[in-house]
Parts: C-alpha cells; sequence; structure tokens
C-alpha cells in the first residue's frame, strides 16, 4: 500500500483529505505543521505529498522548498491544496517545486482522481 503524506493543519480539511485518499487504497500519515511535514517527508518517504500552504510554524512554501533540498527524494510529487487563491499564489507555489495546486474547497469525491491525473498515476 502506497503512503501518501497530509501536511494540513484543519482538522476537518485532514478528515475529509485522509478518507478521499484511504478510499483510493492509500494509507495516510498526517502532519499538522511545516516542520512536522519536512521532518515526516524525510524519514517517511512517501509516495505522494499533499500539502496545505497557510500552516503554523513554517509555511507550506517553505516546507516544499526544505523538502526539494532535503536528502527526501527529490522526485516526489507535492500537491498543494490551499484556499491561497490571490493572484499570482499559484505562480509563487509552483516555483516553489509543486507538481500540481488545488484551491479549497475542493471536491472529496473527485479530488484523488484529480491528483492522479497530476502525477501521472493510472487508478
Amino acid at each position: 500500500m502506497k503512503t501518501v503524506l497530509v501536511v494540513e493543519d484543519n482538522k476537518d480539511n485532514l478528515e475529509i483529505i485522509t478518507y478521499s485518499l484511504q478510499r483510493a487504497g492509500y494509507q495516510v500519515i498526517a502532519a499538522e505543521s511545516g516542520e512536522d511535514g519536512v521532518e515526516q517527508a524525510i524519514v517517511r518517504r512517501p509516495f505522494l505529498i499533499i500539502m496545505d500552504i497557510n500552516l503554523p510554524g513554517i509555511d507550506g512554501i517553505e516546507a516544499i522548498k526544505r523538502i526539494r533540498a532535503s536528502e527526501a527524494d527529490g522526485s516526489i510529487p507535492i500537491v498543494a491544496i490551499t484556499s491561497h487563491a490571490m493572484r499570482g499564489d499559484r505562480e509563487k507555489i509552483m516555483a516553489a517545486g509543486c507538481n500540481g495546486y488545488f484551491e479549497k474547497p475542493f471536491d472529496p469525491i473527485t479530488i484523488v482522481d484529480q491528483i492522479h491525473k497530476i502525477i501521472g498515476v493510472q487508478p
């Protein structure tokens, strides 16, 4: 079973994305801060990382940069799911090293299929 790291500080959003991923057959590990997300990415080396951007401590953009610069596999797909929807935010998030970006709220029924399209996984 492939592991997905979800870095999300909002309990409701974490529960929704966890449910969607588990329904698709993934094992989910969670981190509630950017620092914990970086540590979990390095230690656990997940198949995929779902990253919120507005996090306590370091934000998701900084966490993505640290993961990409770490000994964790730099090819781990990282997908941002965030409420940051201002002009230029998408470009800033993608430039930090994300493979894809979704705005909240997201559809829990279709989110995993959309993530699969971004990272090139056939369901």
